[in-house]
């Protein structure tokens, strides 16, 4: 059993990180949290079946740390089934919140009557098009009401049980909940910005990324089944 901090009994948010072979970065990861975790935040590691120790490296730094299927989607929401905050906040494990992160989620979202939304979004690479990737991707989530996963999505947690989680897709499962959730009002933009690491740009290339991203996404709009996609993606992943 991990050693808790003293919260209360329903923590104001639950940060829930799904991970997959993640100890080269785990540490820091949870390290950065450790502040929000004092004020009473509550942290949930899912590890869908990491071979690499990262289960053991998370578990001191982290309130639970769970066995999960492997898959984002099956990974985040048996997070969300074992937390007890009353906003859940899904985050990447390569991803650091900005400060103050729970106070701007759940004051935000009070304000504001909104019941889901997202940071902004900084990539942390050299590369100069990473701005600009990071920036029109601001720009299309404020324009559509739809999140992605390296912009932190938020939700009450009322409504993620109303709509049944995060679907099960193999890829889009972030687009495929934003979908559900707007139906319900449009997200809260935070212009507070959530810092993702560039390893998946500068491994498969900047141009190379977001040109697959953006074809994945428009064949996704127009039906085409997200296991094929997911295999086309995995496959780029795999010759890389």
């Amino acid at each position: 059993m991990n050693k808790r901090m003293n919260r209360p009994m329903t923590p104001p948010i639950s940060i829930i990180i799904p991970c997959l072979n993640e100890a080269a970065g785990i540490v820091i990861a949870l390290e950065r949290l450790q502040t929000l975790r004092s004020r009473g935040a509550e942290v949930i590691v899912a590890d869908g079946g990491s071979n690499d120790g990262t289960a053991a490296l998370a578990t001191p730094l982290a309130d639970r740390v769970i066995d999960a299927p492997r898959g984002r989607a099956a990974q985040m929401n048996a997070g969300a089934a074992e937390a007890l905050g009353k906003v859940l906040l899904f985050m990447h494990a390569d991803c650091t919140l900005p400060p103050g992160a729970d106070h701007l989620v759940v004051n935000g979202l009070a304000t504001n009557k909104k019941q889901w939304g997202r940071f902004d979004v900084v990539i942390d690479g050299g590369h100069p098009m990473l701005k600009v990737v990071a920036a029109t991707m601001n720009w299309r989530s404020r324009w559509t009401g739809i999140a992605t996963g390296d912009q932190g999505i938020f939700i009450a947690r009322a409504l993620f049980v109303q709509l049944g989680g995060f679907p099960a897709l193999p890829l889009m499962e972030d687009i495929a909940l934003s979908r559900l959730a707007r139906r319900g009002g449009p997200p809260l933009c935070l212009r507070e910005r959530i810092v993702t690491s560039a390893r998946r740009w500068e491994r498969q290339g900047v141009v190379r990324t977001v040109c697959l991203m953006w074809l994945l996404r428009l064949a996704y709009f127009f039906g085409v089944d997200p296991a094929r996609l997911a295999l086309r993606y995995n496959a780029v992943r795999v010759r890389d």
